[in-house]
């Protein structure tokens, strides 16, 4: 009998977008008892942008020429993948490299690859909620990643925290500059360069999506769940978005399915 696990948070109208996204919005327009434009059933009118919970950027998102979250086909969503546990080796503003990854699970060419940071405990729907921690302080990629993500060709990347690139290769850096000076603080500490050193701006700003969107892979974040449950271990993971023609990016659902 296969186990499926749930890799997916909770989506209310009290998860937080990515920082200045439109939040959920959602309203009844009918109820079963009657209102405004009609009586029998519930019927309910949802807005919101697609970087809601947990969502898959497609390549339209950051590439004009891309295809969008319809065009893909369901198949390059599925297959073969490892969820890879490095929550007791990372922590506030931490970088994380392929050696590291690669030390804790049995990573192949081709696969669909899960980051567990551990950052998912401070989502909006857990005991540890805290916001600012979530989005603008989780772990990110080192230097060497992105080229060693599409050396390995994933079919697309998940991770557990607000954004698959550095929060400090984003925007966030230049909206939260009491924190990128802790983060360059920590980066000094670590590795003796400074942050414009490691990164140089022109090079690195959102480089996980600028750099590998164009190329086709894409990735999904804000997964939670049940993904504690698969930690180190391979399984059959399918992610299944809206299929939505004209749509950049989608809010979607993400399930494991154990060998």
């Amino acid at each position: 009998m296969v186990k499926l696990y749930d890799l997916t948070q909770d989506l209310s109208i009290h998860t937080p977008p990515w920082p200045s996204y439109m939040p959920l919005q959602l309203q009844y327009f009918k109820r079963i008892s009657g209102a405004h434009m009609g009586q029998g059933a519930n019927g309910q009118i949802v807005k919101t942008s697609m970087h809601v919970g947990t969502h898959i950027d497609g390549e339209k998102h950051f590439d004009a020429k891309g295809r969008t979250i319809g065009e893909v086909p369901l198949e390059e969503f599925c297959g073969e993948g490892v969820v890879v546990d490095i929550s007791d080796d990372v922590e506030d503003f931490s970088l994380y490299s392929p050696e590291m990854l690669e030390s804790k699970a049995d990573i192949r060419e081709g696969d669909i690859l899960i980051i567990n940071t551990g950052y998912h405990r401070y989502a909006w729907d857990q005991p540890e909620s805290d916001e600012l921690r979530y989005m603008v302080k989780h772990p990110g990629p080192n230097p060497d990643f992105h080229k060693w993500a599409l050396e390995m060709d994933f079919k697309w990347i998940g991770v557990d925290c607000g954004s698959a690139d550095h929060p400090m290769n984003t925007i966030l850096r230049d909206w939260h500059p009491g924190l990128f000076e802790k983060a360059e603080a920590k980066l000094k500490e670590d590795y003796g360069k400074s942050w414009d050193e490691m990164f140089p701006y022109e090079e690195y700003y959102q480089v996980m999506h600028l750099d590998l969107f164009p190329e086709g892979l894409i990735h999904a974040e804000n997964l939670g769940g049940e993904i504690n449950e698969l930690n180190n271990q391979r399984s059959w993971i399918g992610l299944f978005p809206w299929k939505g023609i004209e749509m950049e990016s989608s809010i979607c659902r993400i399930a494991a399915f154990e060998f």
